[in-house]
């Protein structure tokens, strides 16, 4: 017997209220049996290095909490931002994908153009830590001290050669910011991370190496020496080595970063997968293992951290324009 127009009017509206309903109870189960597998965490950096190390420990601390596994994919490369332009591109909002979130995600589509939005292609769950940076040289280098470098470049213009971990990087920039101030030019070599930059200069293929702590066993073997550091005052690691500040320029570096998935996450999952990110930048082991690599705890929840994320690409946007170094 065919539908009446009303009855059909009446079924459809019932059939609407329980999708609804369904919907409605779908998301909060999903959240509530989080996480029921592995979870993926891109590092895009290689192995090894104290973005790698530290990563891997503040998951193994976070993990306890959320009773799975991390499971760790090393994606290096455009300077760190091609592990979460992947998962921006290719992974679900699901919760099951997430990365670390180097500041290149700010800086590169401020450079270039990029397959991602920084502000919303992401949700920013914890902002975690922060680096150590400076610049060394191998241990019989010809550099004693920051002053021999400058000294050296205004000389032999463009022959000072460092590497970095990828263009657009805090350290490529910063490097550039010095010799802009000095009126020197230095020649950049990209690597893909801190494994590469410490092999490069041991071998002598760059004269300067400018990276994050990755370097610290290499300065206390004294293989190679520490010229300065990018921090606001100096570490009581290596109480002899000078600040950027007291070289004279006006700059601190330390690139706070933290972890992020795809655009869309379910802010009951984000809220879960935050608790357990901040619990694990209290555990001792973690704790420990950030003082080694001279890096400290930034923690920040998911809204302190995107809304510092907006600020970063603000401060990048001009400071990358007065450079010449932003696109067109």
């Amino acid at each position: 017997m065919p539908f009446s127009k009303h009855t059909r009017r009446a079924a459809i509206a019932v059939f609407g209220v329980l999708a609804a309903v369904a919907i409605a109870h779908t998301g909060p189960a999903a959240a509530q049996d989080y996480p029921s597998k592995p979870i993926t965490l891109i590092i895009p950096w290689p192995a090894g290095g104290s973005s790698d190390v530290s990563m891997r420990a503040i998951a193994e601390a976070a993990s306890k909490r959320l009773g799975q596994p991390f499971v760790m994919d090393n994606k290096p490369g455009a300077a760190g931002s091609l592990g979460p332009a992947t998962m921006a591109a290719t992974a679900k909002p699901d919760g099951y994908t997430l990365s670390q979130m180097p500041i290149s995600v700010v800086r590169i589509p401020i450079i270039q153009k990029t397959t991602f939005d920084t502000m919303r292609d992401f949700t920013y769950v914890s902002r975690l830590t922060g680096y150590t940076f400076g610049v060394t040289t191998k241990a019989d280098s010809q550099f004693k001290n920051w002053g021999d470098v400058i000294k050296f470049a205004k000389e032999n213009p463009g022959k000072v050669t460092y590497g970095s971990p990828g263009t657009g990087t805090s350290l490529h920039i910063a490097m550039e910011m010095m010799a802009a101030k000095e009126g020197v030019k230095f020649t950049h070599v990209p690597f893909k991370g801190g494994a590469e930059t410490n092999a490069a200069v041991l071998g002598g293929h760059t004269m300067l190496q400018a990276d994050s702590t990755g370097w610290k066993p290499l300065v206390e073997g004294g293989q190679i020496r520490l010229l300065n550091i990018w921090t606001a005052e100096r570490s009581k690691v290596w109480p002899e080595v000078p600040t950027l500040k007291e070289l004279g320029y006006p700059y601190v570096f330390d690139s706070p970063f933290g972890v992020a998935g795809p655009k869309g996450m379910d802010p009951a999952i984000v809220k879960k997968l935050d608790a357990a990110f901040r619990e694990a930048m209290t555990d001792k082991d973690v704790v420990e293992l950030l003082a080694r690599y001279d890096m400290f705890p930034r923690y920040l929840g998911p809204e302190e951290y995107r809304k510092s994320v907006q600020d970063l690409v603000e401060v990048e946007t001009k400071a990358l324009t007065d450079l010449g170094m932003a696109k067109k």
